[in-house]
């Protein structure tokens, strides 16, 4: 028991799952009294997870996790590295947990990022009133990695590939392939960039199963897109995004390519500052027709833009050959609202597939607009039905009282 009580007062002590769970059995009044009458002891054994060969250190958390399942329990982590969940192995993280990226802008260290590969799992465990909250030391956009997951569901780039900001395998043949569970999670700062070409985002899907829950996730004051799908089959319910730093020019809110086709409900996107569209949607820029083709369907988004401000002010951009379905949209404070670009996406919407429904426009100056491969103007129009009445995420412009209690900004 003595160990337990150092981690709740030494956050330098290693922390092992067995004392927590002794902790439990021994129960309330005994725990109280070994406390009150108990000292702690720099001799008292530290070493792996009981579970896990990894080793938890509550001021020093990073590494690979390579086996068993490893549990944050409570309090405050500080993100020193990367970490890894690797096959066979699960990450699990109670509720009102904090992750903390360290400081790495003035000495240019190991990326700080949380990575699930093929096989590994995360179960984040937050609540409408206690989320899991991943952050940065030093509260500004780009500061760290964020969250990235890979898995084994099919990808248009080939059988499998390689993520770009984090090396690890993605891609296969399983569909309903399992990540884990993620629920009421806010990604803070996140969306540090290696060059031009390699940047995190808040939260990044390379090839995710739909056995994969997602629901209530919020990506604040990230520096790249705040959602990328990178193919997959994953669905996502319940998602926020607020890129409002004035700090650095923020890229999209949502962004899917290489054949995502999962199913996204009740998302909220705000931003205010320069950045780019609501949604940039892809299928392959190098193989337009690469199949699975991007086909997502959409209900229940609100997208909100900060004006004619930035290089691309659309609500919505799809190209290079995606398909999708949208329902109950309301686009807000946008230049454009749907921009269709490349034969191969316009001709969705000529048979009718790429297609939204009940539609609301709200201060956007061109509804719509369409282009072709070699850049003539198309008429797209016949791709949207309006819908005065349309409540998007649930109220409208406004935020949804789904975001009570779990998110920040709105």
């Amino acid at each position: 028991m003595r160990n337990y009580f150092c981690i709740i007062n030494l956050n330098h002590i290693k922390m092992r799952k067995s004392t927590f769970l002794k902790a439990r059995v021994l129960g309330l009044g005994f725990l109280m009294g070994s406390l009150a009458f108990t000292a702690c002891s720099d001799s008292d054994p530290v070493g792996p997870d009981e579970d896990s060969s990894f080793e938890l250190i509550r001021d020093d958390f990073q590494g690979d996790i390579n086996d068993g399942d490893v549990v944050l329990e409570s309090g405050t982590y500080k993100l020193t590295g990367k970490v890894v969940v690797r096959n066979g192995a699960t990450l699990t993280i109670k509720p009102g947990v904090i992750i903390e990226a360290t400081d790495i802008s003035a000495t240019r260290q190991e990326i700080r990022y949380i990575g699930v590969a093929q096989g590994g799992k995360i179960n984040v465990e937050g609540s409408a009133t206690s989320p899991v909250v991943m952050t940065s030391t030093t509260k500004t956009p780009g500061a760290w990695g964020g969250l990235v997951i890979c898995g084994r569901a099919p990808i248009n780039r080939g059988t499998t590939a390689s993520a770009e900001v984090s090396d690890l395998t993605y891609g296969g043949t399983v569909a309903n392939d399992n990540s884990g569970s993620i629920k009421y999670l806010r990604i803070e700062y996140s969306g540090y960039s290696y060059n031009s070409e390699k940047e995190f985002n808040g939260l990044s899907f390379f090839g995710v199963g739909s056995g994969t829950t997602v629901e209530y996730v919020q990506s604040l004051d990230g520096s790249d897109d705040a959602f990328e799908w990178f193919g997959g089959t994953v669905n996502a319910r319940y998602l926020v995004a607020l890129n409002t730093s004035t700090a650095v020019v923020g890229d999209d809110i949502f962004d899917w390519t290489e054949g995502w086709n999962g199913t996204g409900e009740n998302w909220y996107g705000k931003r205010t500052n320069a950045g780019n569209r609501g949604i940039e949607a892809d299928n392959n820029s190098s193989n337009h027709a690469a199949t699975p083709l991007s086909n997502p369907t959409i209900k229940n988004m609100t997208l909100i833009g900060a004006g004619a401000v930035g290089s691309e002010p659309q609500a919505i951009k799809m190209r290079v050959g995606t398909n999708g379905n949208f329902d109950n949209i309301v686009l807000s404070n946008w230049s454009t609202g749907f921009d269709i670009q490349h034969d191969e996406s316009l001709a969705f919407v000529t048979a009718g597939t790429l297609k939204a429904t009940n539609v609301r426009f709200d201060n956007v100056t061109t509804k719509s607009k369409g282009s072709s491969t070699a850049g003539a103007a198309v008429d797209v129009s016949r791709l949207f039905t309006e819908n005065a009445n349309a409540t998007g995420a649930g109220n409208g412009v406004n935020a949804p009282t789904w975001t009570q209690g779990w998110t920040v900004g709105l």
